[in-house]
């Protein structure tokens, strides 16, 4: 059995039209969805954003359950202006499975082996990116991997960390990082969005454009991920 984990449904949604046999299911009170990718059988879970809501689903998801492997996957941001948008980054600090072996998994994709930071809160600035490139080493800045490693190390199921750049120092968020998602609902707040875009129409075609790439990333990491599961 492999477990994937994404935050969250927006990051999902392409691998999930992938699964056959699709059910949702309950175990110990967490949401999970189970189906399978060429006969193999896969259970995945949303996490939610950020540390709090993360280490409570995974301890339920985990909980009483065997896994061979866990695929850590969703969007992360580039700290720096590579890599770019729509490039894999497989996480060498996070990641206990052989990654040379998974690049090979992936030939004609943008493929980076390089650190990924957990981080408490998303990032807006390309100041502060750049600056946390220069003093963590790492290449991208996700909020859930760290806690997502600590899970699987307590119980002994090898991890594999999959991101996908969604965002880079060139190319920010179309909006503050507290209107864009509010991660006390775990949501968007569409509203609020739409009203700060309605006080900021000249950020409109930027936030159009951030949507086409992150659809574009969905379907790239959706394609890695089928990939990589097919060849375990």
């Amino acid at each position: 059995m492999i477990a994937v984990t994404f935050a969250l449904i927006a990051e999902s949604a392409e691998f999930l039209r992938h699964l056959t046999d699709k059910t949702r299911i309950k175990r110990n009170a967490a949401g999970i969805i189970r189906g399978e990718i060429g006969h193999r059988p896969i259970e995945i879970l949303h996490t939610g954003v950020g540390e709090k809501v993360c280490r409570q689903r995974l301890r339920k998801f985990l909980q009483d359950q065997h896994f061979d492997y866990l695929i850590s996957a969703g969007f992360a941001g580039a700290l720096s202006y590579d890599p770019q948008i729509g490039d894999l980054l497989l996480a060498k600090n996070f990641s206990t499975v052989d990654l040379s072996e998974t690049r090979a998994s992936l030939p004609g994709l943008p493929v980076h082996i390089a650190n990924l930071l957990t981080v408490p809160a998303l990032i807006h600035s390309a100041e502060e990116r750049n600056k946390l490139a220069l003093t963590s080493g790492a290449a991208a800045v996700d909020m859930e991997t760290e806690f997502i490693a600590r899970a699987c190390a307590t119980y002994g199921i090898p991890l594999l960390s999959l991101r996908v750049i969604s965002d880079t120092p060139r190319h920010l968020f179309p909006a503050p990082a507290n209107v864009l998602f509010d991660i006390e609902r775990q949501q968007t707040r569409m509203l609020k969005l739409a009203m700060h875009l309605l006080a900021h129409p000249s950020r409109v075609p930027r936030a159009v454009q951030f949507a086409r790439r992150i659809a574009q990333a969905r379907k790239t990491l959706a394609t890695a991920l089928i990939k990589i599961v097919r060849d375990l």
